[in-house]
């Protein structure tokens, strides 16, 4: 049986809030993508996201 551990990730830099700057990096209004990703992240984690949500979500990033 073979033991593992848990993967280690370079550190990145981060905003204020704790999200990669990369993923802000662009944006028109970098706070209001700042507070869409944190959002959907908490959604996310509470199991509250929808497919349509997830769905809405995912054309408004790739339209901005």
């Amino acid at each position: 049986m073979r033991k593992t551990t848990k993967r280690k990730f370079a550190p990145v830099p981060k905003t204020k809030k704790g999200v990669p700057k990369k993923y802000v990096a662009g944006a028109k209004n970098p706070k209001a993508r700042e507070k869409e990703i944190l959002r959907t992240a908490k959604l996310y984690r509470q199991g509250k996201l929808t497919p349509a949500m997830m769905n809405r979500i995912s054309k408004k990033r790739s339209k901005s």
